[in-house]
């Protein structure tokens, strides 16, 4: 519905009602409709799943429209990135948020900071998803909020012109509102677990939800020693019980993403369930560190499994885990993908230990030898050390082509001796083009960092107390916040607008009209600040 047509309605809907609803204004609570276009979670998640199912038709059509999303650890965070975006892209297509399980974690537990394992209360998840959408509708809010001040002015000053360039710029505004992909971690349990999970982060506003096939009770960060998987049937499970979340919710669109850990994870907690020697089972079992078994009578409280018709036993550790045979890893991966696109995944993530794009394009080639169309959500990890990484591949890509390498020293390549040189210039440039050259040769369809933000406010926070707390004093908050802010055109400048102060008054004037105690007046500082 169209602005007008929504004054319409509730101006037949007041007149209704014999005089009773005379105090109510239809264009205010048309208005107040337009700022609330998402009534619940699952209207936001009906809304965003559409978006990224013809994100990924788009992509398969053209992989130089990938798309991209930061995590983000507070509604507020999401919200300003997303200003961000529309200030200087005029969209906000292809740009979505990441909901990591990391920063929940390290951030929004009670239980303080805590490492990426599933530690913490798994409730906070969905609660993050309800506050990122929260603060992304009060974006919408106060933006046109601004837009419909903008509307009174040009009526107020007879310009019909720019009243109808208003009305139609309201009729056509683009929502703040962005697919949310959100880390379900290992499930935290069991499959019942997952689904009762998965229905309140959907409930919440998520279309995507990303599962990973680590053991749940003791999952580990995907870039930390120690990772342990599991059979394929038990993360299968999990996989249909998001599905079944989703559609009993109605989110038919809904995505699931699924995240093998098997390149870095050496380590199994179980033998999987065979029944037929080939099927995945088998398969699973077939990348077990096994010896012979030719003494029955070595065997204590040992498991056997048949291997092509020889007993064997997997090598178990004091962990009570198996160990996989050494460089099964990159076959893993492709196993595992394959499986879970077979059985209702949309999406892939391999979880790398550093940014080399042949490397992930080697499994993916083999993954769409048998899926052609797979695509990949890809973490452009904070814990790689991209600048020495790139530069090491610079390296050995000029010693592989016989070029003269002799200035530099491999080991030492992240030494701010190497800024600036050919060599360094080299690996920034392919640091700029890795998402889209990754898009383009690995299948990424969708690439996100993990936890910048995290980063960002550690960054921003150290700079600004080193310079308050020191010679600078206050100018250091100036120069180094404010004055950017202001030069910047950072909206949030304006701290009281931003914090919804503005659509607070809007509504005092609906409710109260003359008499209501309005805040923006002409002695709220805030005057001091261009609008």
């Amino acid at each position: 519905m169209t602005y007008q047509d929504h004054e319409q309605t509730i101006g037949g809907l007041v007149a209704r009602h014999n005089g009773t609803w005379d105090g109510i204004d239809p264009e205010a609570v048309a208005r107040m409709r337009l700022q609330n276009r998402f009534q619940t979670g699952l209207d936001i998640a009906r809304y965003t799943a559409g978006i990224m199912r013809r994100d990924m038709a788009a992509y398969d059509a053209d992989p130089a429209a990938y798309t991209q999303s930061l995590g983000c650890w507070h509604g507020f965070i999401g919200q300003q990135k997303l200003i961000s975006i529309k200030k200087h892209f005029g969209t906000t297509d292809r740009r979505y948020l990441y909901l990591s399980g990391w920063m929940v974690a390290a951030l929004r537990s009670e239980f303080g900071p805590l490492p990426d394992q599933s530690m913490h209360e798994k409730t906070s998840v969905p609660a993050l998803i309800a506050e990122l959408y929260t603060f992304l509708r009060q974006a919408d809010a106060r933006e046109l909020g601004m837009m419909f001040r903008d509307l009174d002015k040009a009526r107020e000053g007879g310009n019909a012109i720019e009243e109808q360039r208003l009305l139609h710029a309201i009729d056509g505004y683009q929502t703040h509102v962005v697919p949310v992909i959100a880390d379900i971690d290992a499930g935290f349990g069991n499959a019942e677990a997952t689904y009762l999970l998965a229905k309140k982060m959907i409930e919440a506003g998520a279309c995507a939800l990303q599962i990973e096939n680590q053991v749940s009770d003791e999952k580990q960060c995907g870039h930390q020693d120690g990772k342990v998987t599991v059979p394929h049937d038990d993360f299968l499970a999990k996989v249909r019980a998001c599905r079944y979340a989703f559609l009993e919710l109605g989110v038919e669109d809904g995505i699931i993403v699924t995240r093998t850990d098997s390149l870095g994870a050496g380590l199994t907690k179980q033998i999987a369930y065979s029944k037929a020697p080939g099927d995945l089972g088998d398969q699973y079992n077939g990348f077990l560190d096994c010896e012979e078994v030719t003494d029955v009578a070595s065997l204590n409280g040992d498991v056997v499994i048949n291997r092509g018709g020889t007993m064997m036993r997997p090598k178990r550790l004091p962990s009570n885990l198996y160990q996989f045979r050494e460089g099964t890893g990159a076959d893993r991966c492709v196993l595992d993908c394959i499986t879970s696109l077979q059985h209702g995944a949309d999406l892939l993530w391999i979880e790398t230990e550093k940014p080399d794009i042949e490397q992930i394009a080697s499994m993916v080639d083999r993954i769409r030898d048998v899926i052609p169309d797979a695509k990949l959500v890809y973490n452009n990890s904070p814990s790689f050390n991209w600048t020495l990484n790139f530069r090491q591949q610079v390296f050995d890509a000029w010693t592989a082509a016989g070029k003269d390498v002799s200035e530099y020293d491999r080991a030492k390549l992240m030494s701010v001796t190497y800024d600036g040189t050919a060599l360094g210039d080299e690996a920034d440039e392919r640091i700029r083009t890795f998402q889209k050259d990754a898009a383009a040769r690995a299948g990424i369809f969708h690439h996100l960092i993990t936890l910048p933000t995290y980063h960002t406010a550690a960054l921003s926070t150290d700079n600004l107390a080193k310079e308050y707390f020191g010679d600078a004093g206050m100018l250091g908050y100036v120069k180094g916040v404010q004055r950017k802010e202001i030069r910047e055109g950072i909206a949030c400048v304006r701290h009281q607008n931003m914090s919804g102060s503005d659509i607070g008054d809007d509504h005092k004037e609906y409710f109260a009209g003359e008499a209501a105690l309005k805040a923006g007046g002409a002695h709220n500082t805030m005057n001091q600040f261009a609008a």
